[in-house]
């Protein structure tokens, strides 16, 4: 083992690591509770800055041969997550204080970054618990909600049975062919037995459940709601992108045979129309969302029916996107004290009259998100459906398109309470915050560079 290798393949996930422990060892020597931001941000911005220099680099190495290993795309799929992360830190500023709030985050993306470098099933496994069992706990840290705890409570129950699904969907694998190596899992999607076909299938159900994919969605709008904004923006961004890096990880470029290709057309399809439909019923905004991002994760499933370096391409395209624009709406939000309050749909009336900025802010993103032209959520869609069209699966990109049309209403609606609708007196001023406000244009910068030159992070592929 060459552990100069070790120390700059893994840099990245180091430099989060030591993030975590400066934090511990400046609260256990201050012996109190201490404001962790800064030292959070610092290590954010570092691991991401690393990531960065080792795409541009093209540097390639496998310090844990079989294990983990880092190329390019490797690095660049750190960048993004590590890189969406940052404006989340900063929202989080006025909401959280204590170490322990961004030594969880840290320890989720630690997590997540491990996933994209996973050549085994093990280290696979090992990535998604270290980004899932920090979450639970992030649910439960604000309590701004008598329903906090129920909604930290479900989100643990769905990551466990993601879990013990993953788990034997894993040992029948191995029972198969002997070996814990992702490459497994793209051999077995061309085998007609039946050990390995029910192997991939509980993997891909446990992906599933940890996307949110219908019917393994029930209590994700719950956990969506009960917890704090900057941790809900968290979920919705880092932790979905982190299971689609995951899946691609595995699916790599093998094509999909028959009958996963049904059970990946089908069950996406049904999350766009079910996400769509259901958030148009919604009157809290962060359940609005947690239903979009049911949708959206069927639009990412649905990349994955194309084959070769197009899925890879279409995949990661859309997760940056469709995080940016995540995270962009979540650091424009008007912010009261009465959380719930706060979170309707109709604290957004009148918003362009009282905030004009914020206003203009969301109405990006969603038109974004509904994936109309000429921002990036067009180009991020299109790349998925001509990848489904290159595939041959005509009918079911058909099908998609259809759904797709669906989530405009309840976009629009958002757009309607801002710009025309009057707001009320009893509606909290939501003042915007220095932070929340870096945050929103961190967010804006790179959405503008991927609308007019989405060549600049195409071609990186």
């Amino acid at each position: 083992m060459n552990w100069s290798e070790v120390a700059k393949a893994m840099l990245p996930e180091h430099l989060l690591l030591a993030g975590m422990v400066i934090l511990l060892t400046l609260e256990v020597l201050r012996g109190r509770p201490r404001d962790g931001f800064v030292v959070a941000f610092l290590a954010l911005a570092a691991a991401a800055a690393a990531a960065l220099t080792l795409h541009v680099e093209s540097y390639t190495g496998a310090p844990f041969s079989g294990h983990f290993s880092v190329g390019p795309d490797a690095s660049l799929a750190k960048f993004a997550l590590i890189a969406l992360a940052l404006p989340v830190v900063l929202i989080s500023r006025d909401d959280f204080a204590e170490t322990r709030y961004y030594v969880l985050l840290l320890a989720s993306l630690y997590g997540a970054c491990l996933l994209v470098s996973s050549d085994s099933l093990p280290t696979l496994f090992l990535g998604l618990e270290l980004m899932s069992m920090p979450v639970y706990a992030l649910v439960l840290l604000a309590q701004l909600r008598a329903d906090s705890a129920e909604a930290a409570l479900k989100y643990l129950v769905l990551g466990g049975t993601a879990t013990a699904t993953f788990l034997m969907g894993v040992a029948l694998l191995y029972g198969w062919s002997g070996s814990m190596s992702t490459a497994v899992f793209a051999a077995a999607l061309g085998s007609s037995d039946t050990l390995p076909i029910a192997g991939v299938v509980l993997v891909v159900a446990s992906l599933f459940l940890k996307a949110a994919i219908v019917p393994f969605h029930g209590w994700a709008p719950d956990a969506y709601e009960g917890a704090s904004v900057p941790v809900t923006a968290f979920m919705a961004t880092i932790i979905k992108a982190g299971v689609l890096f995951a899946a691609l990880r595995l699916f790599e470029t093998a094509p999909v045979t028959r009958p996963l290709v049904d059970v990946l057309a089908v069950l996406p399809l049904v999350s766009m129309i079910w996400g769509n439909v259901a958030a148009i019923r919604q009157t809290s905004f962060r359940r609005m969302i947690a239903y979009s991002s049911i949708a959206h994760a069927g639009y990412l499933f649905f990349a994955l029916l194309g084959a070769g370096p197009g899925r890879a391409q279409a995949v990661i395209f859309y997760v940056v996107v469709y995080g940016i624009m995540n995270v962009l709406a979540f650091t424009v939000l008007p912010r009261g004290t009465d959380d719930e309050r706060s979170d309707r749909l109709e604290s957004l009336q009148g918003l362009y009259q009282r905030r004009p900025f914020a206003a203009i802010m969301l109405a990006i993103s969603m038109l974004s998100l509904a994936g109309l032209p000429p921002l990036p959520g067009f180009v991020a869609k299109f790349l998925v459906f001509r990848n489904v069209l290159a595939a041959g699966y005509t009918g079911y990109a058909v099908l998609g398109l259809v759904a797709s049309y669906l989530g405009i209403y309840f976009y629009l609606r958002v757009i309607q309470y801002m710009f025309m609708n009057t707001a009320t007196a009893d509606q909290p001023a939501g003042h915007p915050r220095r932070l929340a406000l870096a945050a929103s244009l961190l967010c804006l910068a790179p959405a503008i560079v991927l609308a007019f030159f989405p060549g600049w992070l195409l071609d990186r592929f």
